[in-house]
């Protein structure tokens, strides 16, 4: 069973996101906060397995929560929710080593799956605003293929972490590479170790960053 916490102000968008997401076997919304304050004790009480967090809110706001959710209960993993004018936002959450990123207009199905991909321990970016990111978040430093974390991985990593940054799947980039996916897995646990990175998706902002990766 997949534990979600919601966390936003305005409470209609909490009733339809739990309307959403009720309705899905094996996943259970087992609280609801209106501000990071509240997000905070929320998460301390139930230990959610996913949290899905506006940004824009009274009192604490939601990077604010993010970034104590991650430092303080590491397995319960944040998806932001974020809205087209918010790029400057979505950065910092980046920084923060949020799990995911989803538009507030996404499709139900998409929220579903969202939901299910970061519960596995796989980070997420809305289709539609990948690119815009990515470029956004990279382009605050210039490309260094030299970049001394390059340099600790691999080959076969540098090319695993080029794939992922390609936007594939572990069954995917299994497939591509002639590897099984468990062994996948375990390259990508250690580029995330000797980089420093706490999640799949920092891992992306940083193969774009260096130029290990072009959109």
């Amino acid at each position: 069973m997949i534990r979600v916490a919601l966390v936003d102000d305005e409470a209609m968008i909490r009733v339809g996101l739990k309307m959403v997401l009720s309705g899905e076997p094996g996943i259970e919304v087992v609280g609801e906060a209106a501000d990071g304050d509240e997000a905070a004790a929320l998460v301390a009480r139930t230990r959610p397995d996913v949290v899905l967090m506006d940004i824009r809110m009274a009192r604490m706001d939601g990077l604010t929560a993010a970034r104590r959710i991650v430092t303080d209960f590491p397995d319960s993993k944040v998806i932001v929710l974020t809205t087209f004018d918010e790029d400057e936002h979505v950065a910092a959450a980046l920084r923060a080593g949020v799990s995911g990123f989803l538009l507030k207009v996404a499709p139900p199905e998409q929220l579903i799956d969202a939901v299910r991909t970061v519960a596995a321990g796989q980070g997420l970016l809305d289709p539609a605003v990948t690119l815009r990111v990515i470029a956004a978040f990279a382009g605050t430093e210039p490309p260094a293929a030299a970049d001394p974390g390059l340099q600790q991985l691999t080959p076969r990593e540098q090319d695993v972490l080029r794939l992922l940054a390609e936007g594939l799947t572990n069954a995917e980039i299994a497939a591509r590479m002639y590897l099984g996916e468990a062994t996948v897995k375990t390259h990508l646990s250690r580029i995330l170790m000797k980089l420093g990175l706490k999640t799949r998706v920092q891992a992306v902002v940083y193969a774009y960053r260096t130029g290990l990766a072009r959109g």
